[in-house]
């Protein structure tokens, strides 16, 4: 994992991580309703990722959940006063779903090989193939980011849908494509 900066730490967490959770997210409805990217990115920019505790779009300032689920977040008996809420990173997160959606072909190219025999990448769930698009993003496009961290950060996401053993495989894919990408 990565360290926070003082500067994220003040602002509530690691601002990339909240990043790569929306990127998923949004590339999880793109996928699922075939959206543009700018409209998907506007909408959870203004309304699910508002961190405005007085929003009236039912998500009071907690990222990616609505209604109750947001007021039981919100709740400082439940989350404890000071927990700080992570706004993401608004340039990370626009690079990863515009880029994951200018290069879907590119990005499921280095994937399909490192799959099982029995598997295509279109027979992957959507959510496991939208995290593993986003991670092969980073790994060809973020050099400057070891490889080790896109792998956690994408591991972290899964682990918040998934119990089970998809994040054995997200892990064993990413190590691959870590290794084929970076090598």
């Amino acid at each position: 994992m990565t360290t926070p900066t003082e500067s994220e730490i003040e602002k509530g967490g690691n601002r990339r991580s909240a990043a790569r959770l929306a990127a998923v997210q949004a590339l999880y409805e793109m996928d699922m309703v075939d959206a543009d990217a700018d409209a998907v990115l506007e909408e959870f920019l203004r309304k699910r990722w508002s961190l405005d505790k007085n929003s009236d779009r039912g998500m009071p300032g907690t990222p990616g959940v609505s209604g109750a689920v947001a007021a039981y977040l919100n709740d400082d008996e439940v989350m404890g006063e000071d927990t700080p809420l992570t706004e993401p990173d608004r340039e990370w997160l626009g690079d990863v779903v515009h880029g994951v959606a200018a290069n879907r072909n590119e990005l499921d190219a280095p994937i399909a090989p490192a799959l099982s025999e029995k598997w295509t990448i279109d027979r992957l769930e959507t959510l496991i193939r939208v995290i593993l698009r986003a991670a092969t993003f980073e790994l060809k496009n973020k050099p400057s980011v070891p490889a080790s961290v896109i792998i956690n950060e994408y591991l972290d996401v899964a682990h918040a849908f998934f119990e089970g053993p998809e994040t054995g495989l997200i892990n064993g894919v990413l190590d691959r494509l870590a290794r084929d990408l970076r090598s």
